[in-house]
Order: structure tokens, then sequence, then C-alpha cells
């Protein structure tokens, strides 16, 4: 059975029980198996050997998610072949792939957890009452060593751009 972190952030306010060890900078990055399509599934062995920024949201749908995607979208454009930039959610596959052709999204991979919550338990960041991940996100170097982590307090809150790209700039 996985650790359970009761209370361990808010939605609204409300606190919420995340299912998953809180992961630091320094941490092994867990693998996970998530899917890219319906039928097809990655795994961080998928990107070995480059510099992994994981963007986690509750769901592309919603403004938060929708703006912190589109501007990690932005981002990776200057960033560069040696970064990949993952957002994951529980959306369904075909949604993802509906809002990144609406959105414009076309340098972000989306992926999505909505199986077995595979990235969820592992990186901390699945929602025990809401069945979705938790906002967070991940700067993962080549060697798959976390170099930078922030799980946000509150689930409606924007993460630090900022200080993410900076992270992944150093890695490159």
């Amino acid at each position: 059975m996985a650790q359970e972190r009761t209370g361990a952030v808010t939605f609204k306010g409300n606190p919420l029980t995340l299912i998953g060890p809180e992961l630091k900078a320094g941490d092994k990055a867990p693998n996970f198996t998530v899917n890219k399509n319906l039928l097809e599934t990655v795994s961080l062995d998928d990107y070995a050997g480059k510099v992994k920024l994981i963007s986690v949201v509750p769901s592309l749908d919603t403004g938060v998610c929708d703006a912190q995607t589109r501007r990690f979208n932005e981002e990776a454009a200057k960033l560069g072949d040696k970064v990949i930039v993952l957002t994951i959610s529980v959306d369904l596959p075909f949604a993802q792939s509906r809002w990144c052709g609406a959105a414009g999204i076309d340098k972000v991979v989306t992926l999505s957890d909505y199986k077995n919550h595979s990235f969820g338990i592992a990186y901390g960041v699945l929602q025990k009452e809401l069945h979705l991940l938790h906002r967070a996100i991940f700067v993962i170097d080549s060697n798959d060593t976390i170099q930078y982590v922030e799980y946000l307090p509150e689930m409606t809150e924007h993460p630090n751009y900022e200080a993410a790209i900076e992270a992944v700039k150093k890695l490159v």
C-alpha cells in the first residue's frame, strides 16, 4: 500500500490527501508508465539522456492548467533538443489531443496517467479524494536524478515558472 500524506495540500482551502512519497531534489526519479495515446504507453526510460521538465496538472480543461501548459510550450521552444517538456494529467488521451490541437500546443508532450496512476503514485501527486493529479513541477537531469521539485500547496495556484526554467537551464 502506498504512503498517504493527509492534508498535504489543499483545493480551494479544503485539505487533500496525496498518495505516494514526497520526492526531493537529489532523489532518483522513479520510473512510471503512462499513456501517450489510447494504445501506446511510455515510461521515464523513453526519455533517457534528456533533461526532463515534468509539468503535472489536474486537467487541461481548467484555467490554471491551460495557462501552465501554454507557458511551458512557449519555453520549450527556447530550451533546445536536449530538453523534453512533459505535461502529465489524468485527462484521457483523446481529450489531451483535442486540447493540444485547439490550443496550438506543439512542443510539450502530453501524457495521460488515467489508467493505473503509475506516475501519480510514484511521484506523490495522486489526490486520494478527487483521483486527479495535484499540480507540481519536477526537473530531472539526463541521469534521472531529480534536481528541482515544486508541489503546489494549493491546487489552484500557478507554479514558479521562472524557477523551473532556471533549473532546466542549469542542466543544459
